[in-house]
Parts: C-alpha cells; sequence; structure tokens
C-alpha cells in the first residue's frame, strides 16, 4: 500500500460530530473522530512521519496497513482502546468480521471504560459506548450500578436503559434513574426556553381579535379586508375594521396529542418526545395528551409533570399497531378545530392498514392539524415504510424527520395552521 498525501488529507479531514456508521466503517470512525480533529490546512503541514502514526492508528495495525509504523506511550494505549472494542481482522477479512477482546467481566469494561475517557473526546466516547453495547452485547452490564456510574450518559445511553428496564433489579434503578435524570435535565436546559417562547407566540397569534391594541394590528389582513373602503383620491384605504392579534389568556387554547411508537429503533425518539411533553404541559394554553404504543396503548399523562417518570413507563420493542393507538387518540378528542395531533412513528405497521389511514382523514376532515414524524432525533434520514409515507402524503399529511431543534417551528406552525416547515431531504 503506497500512502499518498492527498488521500491522507482528505481522509482525516472530518465533520464536527460522528454520524450513523455502518459496523464495517465504526472503529475507523471512531479512530478519525480522535486522531483526525483538524482541519485539512493544518494536516497538510503535518510530516509525513505524523501521516503514518494517523494512518495507522485508523487502520488498526497488522502487516497489511501498509504503514510499518508502531506506536508507544499513550498512541499504544490510545490503539489498545481501539482494538479491544473492534478488534482487527485476524485473516485480512472485512471490518465487519472482526473479534473484539474486551470480554465481558466487569472490572476489564470498568478499566476500558476509563481508558477511553482518557484518551478521547465526549463526542467519541458516546459512539465508542454505543458500538460497545451492540457489537459485544454489553447491554447486561449496565444493569450493575458501578458500571452505569463509569459511562458517559447520552440519548442513546438512556433508550437502552430504558429498554432493560423491567430486568433491572431494584438496587441499580436508583442509578439508573440518577443516569436519565442528568440526560433529561440537559435537555430541558437545552430546549424548554425556545419551545415555550415559539409557542407562546404561535398561540397568541392564533388568537384574532377586533380590538387590538395599535402593536398588535395585523395589517396585511386588516388591509385586504377594507379594499372595500380604498380612497382613489388620497390613495389610502380606511381601516374600519381592525383585525390583530389577541394575547393568550390563560384558558385552554389548543390541544396537542404526542402519539409514540415506542418500538426499538424509535428510542431516542420517545426520550426527545418526552422532554418535549413534559414541556408543552408546563403551558397553561395547551392541554397535552401523552400517549406511547406497541401493540398495546398507554397513555402517560398524568405523568407528564416529570419526563423520567414517562421514560420508565414505556418498554422499548415489541410490535406496531398505529391503527389501534389513532384510534384511542380520536377518542380523546373533543375539539378537533383546535387539536394537533403528533404522530412519531417509523410507520411500519402490524395493524389495519387501510384503517389507518382512514382515521388520520377523518381526523384531517374534523379539522384537526395531524403531523406524522418519522423520527424525532438528530440521528439523520431514518428507516421507514415508504408506502405508509406516500399514502399520509396524499392525504395531505406529509411525514418527514425532524431534528429537536426544529420540533417548536413545526409545532407553532400547526397551531397557527401554516404550512409545516419541511426539512429539505
Amino acid at each position: 500500500m503506497t500512502v499518498d498525501d492527498t488521500t491522507v488529507d482528505t481522509a482525516l479531514t472530518r465533520a464536527d460530530e460522528p454520524s450513523a456508521s455502518t459496523p464495517a466503517t465504526e472503529g475507523a470512525q471512531a479512530t478519525e473522530e480522535s486522531v483526525g480533529s483538524v482541519g485539512a490546512g493544518q494536516l497538510a503541514g503535518a510530516s509525513y512521519d505524523e501521516r503514518l502514526r494517523r494512518w495507522r492508528l485508523v487502520l488498526g495495525g497488522e502487516s497489511a496497513d501498509g504503514t510499518g509504523c508502531s506506536l508507544v506511550g499513550a498512541d499504544a494505549a490510545m490503539d489498545g482502546a481501539l482494538t479491544a472494542l473492534y478488534g482487527t481482522p485476524a485473516d485480512g477479512g472485512r471490518a465487519k468480521d472482526r473479534v473484539a477482546g474486551l470480554g465481558s467481566s466487569t472490572p476489564s469494561v470498568a478499566r476500558w471504560l476509563g481508558d477511553i475517557r482518557t484518551y478521547f473526546p465526549s463526542s467519541v466516547v458516546r459512539v465508542m459506548q454505543r458500538d460497545a453495547i451492540d457489537r459485544l452485547d454489553l447491554a447486561t452490564l449496565l444493569l450493575e450500578p458501578e458500571m452505569l456510574e463509569a459511562v458517559e450518559a447520552d440519548v442513546h445511553l438512556v433508550g437502552t436503559l430504558i429498554s432493560l428496564n423491567k430486568a433491572m433489579p431494584e438496587t441499580t434503578k436508583e442509578t439508573a434513574r440518577a443516569v436519565v435524570r442528568k440526560v433529561v435535565d440537559d435537555l430541558e436546559k437545552r430546549l424548554a426556553a425556545r419551545t415555550r417562547s415559539t409557542l407562546t407566540g404561535a398561540l397568541d397569534r392564533s388568537a384574532r381579535t377586533s380590538r387590538p391594541r395599535h402593536r398588535d394590528i395585523d395589517w396585511d389582513r386588516t388591509i385586504r379586508s377594507n379594499l372595500k373602503n380604498y380612497l382613489p383620491e388620497f390613495t389610502t384605504v380606511v381601516p374600519e375594521r381592525l383585525i390583530g392579534y389577541g394575547r393568550a389568556s390563560q384558558s385552554v387554547k389548543k390541544e396537542v396529542v404526542l402519539c409514540i411508537d415506542q418500538s426499538g429503533s424509535m428510542a431516542a425518539s420517545v426520550v426527545y418526545a418526552s422532554v418535549f411533553g413534559a414541556v408543552l404541559a408546563s403551558m397553561r394554553a395547551i392541554a397535552t395528551r401523552l400517549v406511547v404504543f406497541d401493540t398495546a396503548v398507554v397513555d402517560l399523562t398524568d405523568q407528564l409533570d416529570d419526563p423520567v417518570d414517562v421514560l420508565f413507563g414505556t418498554q422499548l420493542g415489541g410490535g406496531t399497531d398505529i391503527n389501534r393507538a389513532l384510534a384511542y387518540c380520536q377518542s380523546r378528542i373533543t375539539r378537533p378545530a383546535d387539536t394537533v395531533v403528533v404522530l412519531i412513528s417509523d410507520l411500519y405497521e402490524g395493524g389495519i392498514r387501510d384503517e389507518m389511514l382512514k382515521r388520520v382523514a377523518a381526523m384531517k376532515a374534523s379539522g384537526v392539524q395531524f403531523v406524522a414524524l418519522l423520527a424525532l432525533s438528530d440521528e439523520g434520514t431514518p428507516a421507514y415504510d415508504r408506502t405508509h409515507a406516500a399514502a399520509l402524503a396524499e392525504l395531505g399529511a406529509p411525514a418527514f424527520a425532524c431534528t429537536p431543534d426544529l420540533f417548536p417551528d413545526v409545532m407553532a406552525a400547526a397551531i397557527e395552521k401554516r404550512p409545516l416547515p419541511i426539512p429539505d431531504r
């Protein structure tokens, strides 16, 4: 193998955050995140030996890597942590065939967790932890309190803990709740203020009044409604009737139903939706209902004051019956014209497809604003049932993935009955 300078410059230039990877690229991705965290301009000035060192860390050693570079000190320790998780090809095979050497004993895993936190930044640590859980079946070790205290908590870890909830011993549950609480609190700090601000403005604008204060006048609608009073000689419109934005009172203005698919693939979406549900429930002008479903339907509305309770009330995994969940939500709607239903699901329906679509059509016909989110997470493009997504789009309910940062804008548009801000695909 010949190491080409241009190839090295390109390969080791990375984005700020890791993206989803296939098993064949996970090890290289984590390594590039840690050793390639410089721009192309910086790398161009690096020595030839430094480039070989970085390629050696990316490729994982063995004679096949072609670098001829040996590692010592911290580099050797970093390489050992990567090898323990991703291993090295025993026969020159592909990365997905590697046999990792981390083992499953608590002491060795605890040491490894400490090592990766020493040698890698937090963003890389979270990627490697997720890979360890997926590749080495280490989920059971998270049932031990000392292991939970050692991991770097993030949304994906919360999803794993929720899926293990029923199998978790009592001695671990308190630690698990503390881990989940930390992640949820961080998410609320990040999302709550903007969500409340955005939706409060939308609620104010959705309420019209004919006696507005000057600063609340909706001039576009006022002019349109008074065009008959146009005076050509003065080139002006006499505003006999003013139309303005009302101010939301303490009474309930809108009802929001969050209907969340809790199948295993929706773990991150469940976490974010629970946090948003708690934020919406804290707003007096919005009556919020939160429903989770697989093949059964569970109404967790009475736990919305604490998203951690909501999360531990879910059970990730199992089948999916969207029709049954929508039937339940439909039965709880009392003010269709003032209701927003948000279905968060990958649309892999195990129930009655035609009935599901009929329910969506019926809700929209009654005045309900229906929003279909394929995911509520930062994961990028999710896997989803394209046939069902196309069918919903034909009903006027386009299905799209939504990041947590965009969700307040989506909800504001739904409340105001404006076109949804669908992200570019």
